[in-house]
């Protein structure tokens, strides 16, 4: 096998072990690493959380004295600075370890490049951009997140073949089949953040939990946009056993005594901001709070007018459309309201599309790619 070829199946074993931690790592990235010698595995690592031994640390502690002479192969560029844990550059050093062959940059400007100018300057060899692409994909919430210092928005929902999330205005209703419902728990999972407005809230009481087999999945924070603070006392997700708390952003002139009551709450939490254009709560101030509490991923689930919201500011970045093959009929509510689109030219369209076959229902995912076009909120 030649050389190139052998990085680039060892990064991907790296990046298989990186996809253990997703979900888990925030504010962190995911990151995987292989040890190898003599072309053989002797061990591999993941990052499993924020402030616990990085991917190298774990791979290199499995590999004792395995790993002098041996080469690393890493997705992500070994820090070089002093966090939560030592710099992994100094273990990598003191290991013996002579190759290391990098599948990005770390973007973070505490690193970016120093680390892998640090192994060089030790003497070790080091190749980095190894399947760059695929790492860079694995990672984009972090990169957005350390880069914009807002979290990736992904926004989701269930719909039918012509459009409606519901088959009538205000009525509860779930169009997707049993495959989707494990897909969508499975987002969950995934992200730091779930986040819906007060009227989704109203109308179907949700959890918005994650609900895996064997319970193994892990509860995002909940986040509710309710602009004049309407939510009712007695909302299911208020009173959760939940180890996430319950976030409400609402407008500065929302009333302070049903602030002060639900902030008696351990699990709530009340964030008062200010007024977009269209009247409702910040969306932006919103996603900013949240990367300052350290959330790197929020999935939006709705309603209609929060993703018409969304949408029209600009702020998602992918989408996960789960299509049921049913006609809801005209009176049922649209997946997206509250934007206008004067034609095709200024259509917002998917890129990277892909499509996967659950169970009867279609979902349809992709990344939203901006330019400048004219998208004006609708009077609601």
């Amino acid at each position: 096998m030649l050389t190139a070829e052998r990085d680039h199946y060892f990064i991907r074993l790296a990046l298989k072990e990186a996809r253990k931690g997703r979900g888990r790592t925030s504010p962190n990235p995911c990151v995987g690493a292989v040890i190898v010698r003599e072309q053989t595995v002797v061990a591999t690592g993941y990052h499993k959380k924020a402030g616990t031994p990085h991917a190298e640390i774990h791979a290199l502690r499995k590999a004792g004295d395995s790993a002098f002479g041996a080469t690393l192969y890493v997705t992500l560029e070994p820090c070089n600075h002093i966090g939560r844990t030592p710099p992994c550059t100094r273990a990598i050093v003191a290991s013996g370890i002579r190759r290391v062959v990098v599948g990005m940059e770390d973007p973070n400007p505490l690193v970016d490049g120093s680390g892998n100018r640090y192994l060089q300057a030790q003497g070790i060899e080091v190749v980095s951009g190894v399947l760059a692409a695929e790492c860079r994909l694995l990672n984009r919430p972090f990169i957005k997140y350390i880069t914009q210092s807002l979290p990736w928005v992904v926004m989701k929902a269930g719909m039918s073949l012509d459009g409606r999330i519901s088959f009538q205005p205000h009525q509860s209703g779930w169009m997707t089949g049993p495959d989707s419902s494990r897909k969508v728990h499975r987002l969950r999972d995934r992200v730091d953040a779930i986040l819906v407005g007060n009227a989704t809230v109203m109308v179907d009481d949700p959890a918005l939990t994650t609900r895996l087999v064997h319970g193994r999945g892990r509860d995002p924070i909940r986040v509710i946009l309710d602009t004049h603070l309407r939510i009712s006392e007695s909302a299911r997700l208020l009173h959760l056993d939940s180890s996430a708390p319950t976030w409400i952003f609402c407008g500065s002139e929302a009333n302070l005594e049903k602030r002060e009551k639900l902030s008696k709450n351990g699990k709530v939490v009340i964030h008062q901001v200010g007024y977009g254009a269209d009247g409702r709560v910040d969306l932006l101030q919103m996603l900013t709070i949240l990367a300052r509490a350290g959330v790197v991923s929020l999935l939006v689930e709705g309603g209609a007018t929060v993703h018409g919201a969304f949408l029209r500011q600009q702020l998602v970045d992918h989408v996960n459309l789960f299509i049921a093959p049913i006609f809801a009929g005209s009176s049922g509510t649209p997946v997206v309201d509250g934007m206008n689109v004067a034609g095709s030219e200024d259509a917002l369209r998917l890129h990277n599309v892909r499509y996967s076959r659950l169970g009867q229902d279609l979902m349809v995912e992709g990344d939203l790619l901006y330019r400048t076009i004219s998208l004006n909120p609708r009077s609601v």
